[in-house]
């Protein structure tokens, strides 16, 4: 990927978090990344070319999160409590555009096969490598404990994004789903 669809794409994040999916055009993306006129329709023809692009886009911004995670080590419990806890908070703090982004694509993806294709691919990627975590800290079933510790951490974020807690602390949640899983 050039580092001009980067900055288009990173600019429709922007766009698409802030101010929702019915406001994702190309001008919107174009104003928000500060190029002339018709940048981002020359990258993009369409608006579905430019929303599957932006979620290959977040898609490679979550693998390096999850690369991140990666790169402690299989980790002992406390220490994933905290590595994912952490994660939460970054990601309905300073990271709240980029989630909120991937939820507007989620609901987007639900009416068309295109996007749930490429959610699919992702997701696949994501359990390649992180059953192998989920196994490691004593899970007796790693692949549907993972999909339960995904479905419970995003609810969590949606919980937070939409009804802010000021000191919002995830641990002690993971660690008691954690400890009843495993």
């Amino acid at each position: 990927m050039s580092a001009r669809q980067q900055q288009v794409l990173d600019a429709a994040i922007e766009v698409l978090g802030s101010r929702g999916m019915r406001n994702l055009t190309h001008r919107a993306v174009d104003d928000r990344a500060g190029l002339p006129h018709g940048s981002t329709s020359n990258l993009f023809r369409t608006r579905e070319a430019l929303v599957a692009g932006v979620l290959g886009r977040l898609q490679e911004r979550e693998k390096a999160g999850w690369a991140s995670l990666a790169g402690q080590g299989l980790p002992d419990r406390e220490a994933f409590v905290t590595a994912l806890s952490q994660m939460v908070r970054q990601l309905t703090g300073d990271g709240r555009v980029i989630t909120l982004a991937r939820h507007a694509l989620f609901v987007e993806a639900s009416h068309n096969p295109a996007l749930q294709a490429q959610i699919a691919v992702a997701r696949h990627e994501l359990e390649a490598w992180a059953v192998p975590f989920v196994g490691a800290l004593g899970s007796q079933d790693p692949a549907a404990d993972l999909r339960i510790i995904l479905s419970f951490v995003d609810g969590l974020m949606v919980n937070q994004l939409a009804s802010p807690v000021p000191g919002f602390d995830p641990a002690p949640a993971i660690a008691m789903l954690l400890r009843g899983m495993l």
